[in-house]
């Protein structure tokens, strides 16, 4: 398996290790950076798997340093001899994708999710340029691949829409990474001393401009003038990305009491916890891993009616649908949830049932592994 971000290994795709490693297949890791994450390194190696580290700028684009990935890769996977690849992300699965097949990997599987800046529309011509070279380089490493996994139809949609995919590879949507529901227990809501449901709003995310962080910073600000006792709460942290918030941003919102910001958590259930809607108006996803996590500690969610969100939310049911970019929407969405605080317990009793019936982790791999060929014991 080859990421760009160690970290990210354990989080979404530690369990799907778990069930291949089950299988008696051997467990290579691929990643940068081993020294800035050794408390990963060494629970992956309590697991029994290999760990290869790469040199990767995850968010750069350096081509002489993307080069240097290239043959860092081929070296890796010619040393290992793997016979299945898999990669997710842009970097592992163009740079991962075009070793592989040098190295003359038996098997190669790509795993799309989430499209992220480089599919973003932009009237900027610089920009305009770097997406089209993406797209090249997205089309001819899974030219190589044997089958591409995406987390949610919009996303196949636009890759077999802009050519980045033949019409004759395999691709399959899988709902998303799952959530282990076991640890992400149902809990009950927060309430007030009187007894009724507290209205807090939550939002966990990288704080980037498409994740829809100042929208949610603005709705809160307007929610607040209106409702003083309404709480909104923040998870996460600054990136080294082309969208991200900027420091002052976030300090003036603290500041200003519109947000109670909790910074970057390692374990996100007591903050789910602590709150009673879930909030992510993001502009577009994979297939959102935190609203799958809330929906399982059965919270009402509130989420943009954008690729990767929307599949998470029958509007009305478990939560509401808002348009993407839109303050106002989001005001409404939040406004109808306070008015009637008793549809927060219905609604997050639905989100629970959802997330055991179709976005059970165990389910999601199952699934995977049956698309791989992994189904039986090697």
């Amino acid at each position: 398996m080859i990421s760009s971000y160690l970290p990210s290994v354990l989080n979404f795709r530690g369990k799907l290790l778990e069930a291949i490693a089950a299988k008696g297949y051997q467990i290579v890791v691929i990643a940068p950076n081993h020294a800035e994450f050794p408390e990963q390194v060494q629970r992956l190696q309590q697991l029994g798997y290999q760990l290869v580290d790469v040199p990767m700028q995850r968010t750069g684009t350096n081509p002489v340093a993307d080069l240097k990935t290239l043959f860092a890769l081929y070296r890796a996977i010619r040393q290992i001899q793997p016979d299945i690849l898999l990669s997710y992300t842009i970097k592992p699965v163009i740079y991962g994708t075009w070793a592989a097949k040098l190295a003359k990997v038996p098997q190669r599987f790509a795993l799309i999710t989430g499209l992220g800046y480089a599919f973003q529309r932009t009237q900027n011509q610089r920009q305009g340029m770097f997406q089209r070279v993406i797209h090249g380089m997205y089309k001819q490493a899974l030219a190589y691949s044997d089958k591409v996994f995406f987390q949610n139809p919009d996303d196949l949609a636009l890759f077999r829409k802009l050519n980045l995919l033949e019409l004759n590879k395999p691709a399959v949507v899988v709902n998303g990474s799952g959530v282990d529901i076991a640890r992400f227990e149902e809990v009950p809501l927060p309430v007030q001393p009187n007894g009724v449901i507290k209205v807090a709003f939550l939002l966990i995310a990288r704080l980037l401009g498409d994740k829809g962080v100042r929208e949610y910073a603005e709705a809160a600000k307007i929610i607040k003038a209106q409702y003083a006792d309404v709480e909104f709460h923040l998870v996460g942290w600054l990136d080294q990305n082309p969208s991200s918030i900027r420091q002052s941003e976030l300090d003036q919102w603290v500041i200003d009491g519109r947000l109670h910001y909790w910074g970057r958590l390692q374990d996100v259930r007591p903050a789910i916890a602590a709150t009673s809607v879930y909030v992510l108006p993001s502009y577009r996803e994979g297939t959102p891993r935190t609203v799958l996590e809330a929906m399982a500690m059965g919270r009402a969610i509130i989420t943009t009616d954008a690729p990767g969100c929307r599949e998470t939310v029958t509007d009305g049911d478990n939560g509401y649908l808002v348009e993407v970019k839109s303050v106002e929407s989001l005001v409404q969405a939040m406004q109808r949830m306070i008015a009637e605080p008793e549809q927060i317990m219905e609604m997050g009793k639905r989100s629970r049932e959802i997330a055991l019936n179709k976005y059970d982790v165990h389910r999601v791999n199952g699934h995977m592994l049956q698309e791989m060929g992994l189904e039986s014991s090697c």
